[in-house]
């Protein structure tokens, strides 16, 4: 623990030598996108996409799930789409899966069938992908055209992230 106080300590001079502004803000910090990924501590939105702060609105749950839509439950990760979709207003969101994800690894898919492991990864990321598509307030921005939707699939052994392309079903390399 004692490396992380450490690191919190000296954060605000570190954050000065990269001209990361901590100062008090007169607007509203406007994110360039959502982003949607596992909680899993390789997956690391801002490093993946050298955001900066503001940058991105993150959601973090266990596989990246979202959760079904549904009016009657509200759920947190409910409520983190509806205020970046409708509050932020948001144009893009991003929806990232990874490799050697502890939902689909929980499968215990043997080594030797590593390429069946990445598709059940990838498979996973795009149920999550369909069901942020159920949302009402993120159908009404697509509709209108002022939100877009990705799906991204960061390999963790590579570093390197592919994008879901629907014409090819695949995902290809960004």
């Amino acid at each position: 623990m004692q490396p992380l106080i450490d690191e919190a300590r000296t954060f605000p001079a570190r954050a000065a030598a990269h001209r990361v502004d901590l100062g008090p803000h007169t607007t509203r910090v406007t994110p360039k996108a959502m982003f949607i990924a596992c909680s899993d501590a390789h997956v690391v939105p801002a490093l993946i996409t050298g955001s900066r702060t503001g940058d991105l609105y993150e959601l973090r749950t266990y596989g990246g799930r979202i959760p079904p839509y549904d009016e009657h439950e509200q759920t947190g990760e409910a409520r983190t789409v509806e205020h970046a979709v409708d509050v932020l207003c948001v144009s893009d969101i991003v929806v990232c899966g990874h490799s050697r994800c502890g939902v689909t690894d929980a499968l215990h898919i043997d080594s030797e069938a590593a390429p069946f492991q990445r598709a059940a990864s990838q498979l996973h990321t795009l149920t999550q992908f369909d069901a942020l598509s159920q949302y009402p307030c993120v159908q009404a921005r697509l509709i209108d055209r002022t939100l877009r939707l990705h799906a991204w699939f960061y390999d963790i052994d590579a570093g390197t992230t592919a994008r879901y392309d629907p014409r090819a079903s695949a995902f290809l390399p960004l």
